[in-house]
């Protein structure tokens, strides 16, 4: 997938406050949506096992504790190296029981050809999660913020996710929650750019949703 120009996420970025004014303040604020602005520096094993690790913790902590699981593994999270440690390694690491679990699920699929990563470019956001979920400990959140900020997809629509859920609200000035149904019907007006709308929905919460 190609990478998306300034020049193109500024006609984006237009569209958006074109078919929804009340998102004009937080785009000139924020800035142009960084999605699918560079190539990701980690693999994507690598990426997963990361999102797994930080599952329900705080930045600094997930950031911890990823260090010393990549100080175990030899200097990098690679999947033969991840199956070389033991429960005991890991968990001496602060990873629970439940993480191994899903990262030894993951790595097995990965040793095993099972997840064919190398496929993801040319597959749909369907189909990859589909793939992915399969492995326990691995759900829909998940998936999605790997779509979004590591394959740079620019159609995803979050809905689940609270802080996006709140940027939402903070940016309609709504004043009751909206419901995750709701929304994801008015996200249909976004089609093909729901990911950019949702960034700048993180951005009126300063992106509490996620350490991605």
């Amino acid at each position: 997938m190609a990478l998306t120009s300034s020049e193109e996420m500024q006609k984006l970025v237009r569209k958006i406050a074109k078919v929804d004014p009340a998102f004009a303040p937080i785009i000139k604020s924020s800035g142009l949506c960084t999605i699918n602005a560079k190539r990701p520096t980690r693999t994507h094993y690598d990426t997963l096992v990361t999102s797994i690790i930080s599952q329900q913790l705080a930045i600094k902590a997930a950031d911890t504790i990823r260090e010393r699981v990549r100080l175990l593994a030899g200097g990098s999270i690679q999947a033969e190296a991840m199956a070389a440690l033991t429960p005991e390694a890991l968990r001496s690491a602060g990873v629970s029981g439940a993480k191994i679990r899903a990262i030894t699920e993951l790595t097995d699929g990965t040793l095993s050809g099972e997840i064919e990563f190398k496929k993801f470019s040319k597959m749909s956001n369907e189909a990859i999660s589909k793939e992915l979920t399969a492995i326990w400990g691995i759900g829909r959140w998940t998936v999605e913020m790997f779509l979004m900020f590591h394959l740079g997809r620019l159609d995803l629509w979050p809905v689940g996710d609270l802080a996006m859920r709140r940027g939402w609200e903070k940016i309609h000035r709504l004043p009751d929650y909206i419901d995750p149904k709701e929304l994801d019907l008015i996200g249909q007006k976004f089609e093909g750019i729901q990911s950019v709308v949702a960034w700048y929905c993180w951005r009126a919460t300063e992106g509490e949703s996620s350490t991605w």
